[in-house]
């Protein structure tokens, strides 16, 4: 293994066995022996699951690689086996440099000793002498900031408190390798943004990071290289940037389907008219709930032409359309829409509280077309459209019609020439003079 190597992973693969009962365990173990002696086919008396299948990678020194895929596609199980504690069913991996890692949370503390205590035993695991603790024990508690309660077991620790003094210990020890899997969307968002800086730290000075997340754009901005696996199988290793636009073709891809419904339209729309139809965009995984009174169909977002669209260039002028069906009667129901980011966070909403539209009885059978006006503002990026009817508030609370949450994804892109970043665009315009001497 060449000393430029942190991390190699060579057909890496990982088998459980599954028994329907526990009688079937106890047959495995046994059965299969006489059926050997007795020179007969072996019966096999469990289920075979692959958590990992043939997993090949290299990360070099200093390089930094998220891990991603939906959930149960084995990202925490090359994480264990990276750290030595799991065993492979097949394939090797080769480590080169001190590993801290972040697995699970509370993972290697004692949960009847202190925080002091644990601190010196996860460090002397990590392969600190007393010394070297006791010299960096205040930088620890420094960062863990969790104050009185170091001296407290850490069965009475929240689990932010818990994550705090984890990852302290991690950074401390000043890792070559810091392997961490999710633990830090317990932290407080102050925590987290000073956890992120010193990741940034350690990548800075020389330390090689590989990070599980499901959160694209941290992977994108931390990471150079992204490794994305499903069902336990590697569907690429490359570019950080890349590796998450494939995989959220993959979430949130459209459907051969819904590309066949669309083909037609798209072949209608002129770019040159400030409107694009993606049809990749299309999502097929939207959630939707209520209690049935009304129906949300014909959702689409046009622009001025009332062409269909879902890619929007700055200050585009866009119409959210929709047509509600009442399969009962309503009592002024409110109609909305919300656009929220890839976390779930609302970036714009409205509705039509105080509006004549929800100042009426709504009877069986009728139908009413809604259309919201707007101008995007969004920053660069990908955003989600949820459309919703409730009752308006009363002794019950609100109930919801029906809501139809992810139905659309709308991508904003940025100007050409223009750099900018965050949820919103204040279309900055730059200017400079130089001073005179």
């Amino acid at each position: 293994m060449s000393f430029e190597i942190a991390i190699a992973v060579e057909g890496l693969s990982k088998r459980y066995e599954i028994y329907s009962q526990p009688r079937d365990r106890l047959k495995q173990f046994t059965l299969p022996r006489i059926q050997r002696f007795l020179k007969r086919n072996e019966k096999q008396y469990f289920q075979e699951y692959w958590a990992l299948k043939d997993v090949t990678f290299e990360l070099k020194r200093g390089e930094s690689a998220g891990i991603i895929g939906r959930n149960g596609s084995g990202k925490s199980t090359l994480l264990q086996i990276i750290c030595g504690t799991l065993t492979p069913t097949s394939g090797k991996v080769l480590t080169n440099g001190r590993i801290a890692a972040l697995l699970e949370l509370g993972s290697g503390f004692n949960p009847e000793f202190s925080g002091r205590e644990n601190v010196y035993m996860n460090a002397a695991v990590l392969g600190l002498r007393k010394e070297e603790i006791d010299a960096r024990f205040d930088d620890i508690l420094a960062f863990a900031d969790i104050g009185s309660f170091i001296g407290q077991p850490v069965k009475t620790y929240s689990s932010g408190m818990m994550v705090r003094l984890a990852f302290a210990v991690a950074i401390n020890v000043e890792p070559e390798i810091l392997i961490i899997d999710e633990a830090l969307a317990v932290g407080d968002v102050a925590f987290q943004r000073k956890c992120m800086r010193k990741i940034n730290e350690l990548s800075d000075n020389g330390a090689t990071l590989l990070f599980v997340s499901h959160d694209l754009e941290t992977v994108k901005k931390i990471c150079g290289e992204a490794l994305y696996l499903r069902q336990g199988m590697m569907q690429g290793f490359g570019s950080a940037k890349s590796i998450c636009m494939d995989y959220e073709r993959d979430l949130f891809g459209a459907t051969n389907v819904a590309e066949e419904l669309l083909e037609d339209d798209t072949q209608k729309i002129d770019e040159s008219l400030h409107g694009l139809l993606d049809p990749e965009l299309l999502n097929a995984n939207e959630k939707v709930y209520g209690d049935g009174r009304a129906q949300i169909v014909d959702i689409i977002v046009l622009n001025r032409h009332r062409q269909r669209i879902n890619v929007l260039e700055p200050s585009i002028g866009l119409i959210i359309s929709y047509r509600v069906k009442f399969r009962d009667a309503a009592v002024c129901p409110v109609f909305g829409m919300m656009i929220t980011n890839r976390e779930g966070i609302c970036v714009f909403g409205t509705n039509t509280e105080g509006h004549s539209l929800s100042s009426r009885h709504y009877a069986s059978g009728d139908e009413i077309c809604l259309e919201f006006h707007l101008t995007n503002n969004l920053g660069p990026g990908v955003y989600y459209l949820t459309c919703g009817i409730h009752s308006s508030k009363d002794n019950d609370g609100m109930v919801y019609l029906q809501r139809r949450m992810d139905v659309m994804i709308l991508k904003s892109v940025m100007q050409d020439g223009l750099c900018v970043g965050g949820m919103a665009n204040l279309y900055p315009k730059i200017e400079g003079a130089f001073g005179s001497e």
